[in-house]
């Protein structure tokens, strides 16, 4: 398997009420400085990764990030449907970054692909929760476990969960996964039934459970948080969460690919009633033309060090999505708000 490690140093220097402040620092593009680009080219011969999420296992750093079909020259001979997938890549510094393997479509209910890789650790057994994709509405959650995070067995009730109600299209893409009070909460992104708005909501099973398809409940009959601000557009997607000082902190992206979209950051007492943190701007923007990250700064995934250190890892490009690259910029707080060191 051809690896590719594009790590470098730049040189070059109802649900959710609204609060009108913003904790952004005075600077444009607070992610126009990054340590690290990491864009896997196996499957178009460029860069193309998104969908970041990092976990740290068995001493390494991995890194799920999705993975598009192969470019006709490139697809390998006998594979059977060329559709979307998740890529893997490990580090042992955050910066330098190796492929490490894929995960393909094994159930019939990936067959068209499956992006979006979620991972939680829970009894020493990492949980992989994912959406299917490529099949519209009928895109829905699934599940599979691991012990060393590159070899998965799925969950043979698959697919485990989609929403229901008139409020909503069905479909489950972009999640996130967190313990707390005794369930796992997952977070993930629908579409209104026109399938023109996107949203996100949630859904709960009990900590004990096995994570099937029977176990999880759909919470509430409305979003969590849908896009209602002008940087927001028409998209709410891509749930990041965080757990400090006893308040879940979602970090999304707004806007669909390339609208721009950008990274928001919302916050809860319940994790349920979300009140925004940036209004008039979001907390990472797209850059300025001619900027590594001008098409779109998006797709958010937050990781905490065992030092403390908070990363949040995104995805953006310059190109109008010709190209992807993964990269992070550091979070601090302040006064129970993030911003960007």
């Amino acid at each position: 398997m051809k690896s590719t490690i594009p790590a470098c140093l730049l040189v070059v220097l109802g649900a959710a009420t609204v609060l009108a402040v913003d904790a952004a620092p005075d600077n444009t593009n607070p992610a126009a400085d990054v340590k690290m680009k990491y864009g896997d080219t196996d499957r178009l011969g460029r860069p193309f990764s998104k969908d970041p999420h990092v976990i740290k296992h068995g001493g390494r750093y991995l890194m799920y990030f999705s993975i598009c079909p192969y470019a006709k020259d490139r697809v390998p001979k006998g594979l059977k449907k060329n559709g979307w997938g998740i890529g893997i890549a490990e580090s042992r510094d955050l910066v330098n970054w190796k492929k490490a393997g894929e995960i393909t479509p094994v159930q019939e209910c990936e067959a068209n692909g499956l992006v979006n890789g979620a991972v939680i650790r829970l009894d020493g057994k990492l949980h992989l929760f994912y959406n299917t994709y490529g099949n519209g509405k009928n895109d829905a959650l699934c599940h599979a476990t691991s012990d060393d995070g590159l070899k998965w067995d799925r969950d043979p009730t698959n697919p485990i969960f989609h929403p229901t109600g008139e409020w909503n299209s069905g479909r489950a893409i972009d999640l996130d996964v967190m313990e707390r009070e005794g369930k796992l909460w997952i977070y993930f992104a629908t579409r209104d039934p026109s399938m023109k708005v996107q949203m996100l909501t949630l859904a709960q099973a009990d900590r004990k459970s096995d994570f099937g398809r029977s176990a999880w409940k759909q919470v509430g009959d409305s979003p969590v948080l849908k896009p209602e601000l002008p940087w927001e557009k028409k998209c709410i997607e891509a749930p990041a969460l965080l757990q400090r000082d006893g308040k879940v902190y979602l970090f999304y992206g707004g806007g669909y690919n390339n609208d721009p979209q950008q990274i928001g950051c919302a916050v809860s007492q319940d994790g349920l009633k979300f009140e925004r943190l940036f209004v008039d701007k979001p907390l990472v923007p797209n850059g300025p033309p001619g900027s590594w990250n001008a098409s779109e700064s998006g797709h958010p995934g937050v990781f905490v060090d065992d030092d403390g250190e908070i990363y949040l890892f995104f995805q953006a490009n310059n190109d109008r999505g010709k190209t992807w690259f993964l990269s992070w910029v550091k979070v601090g707080f302040k006064d129970g708000r993030p911003f960007i060191r």
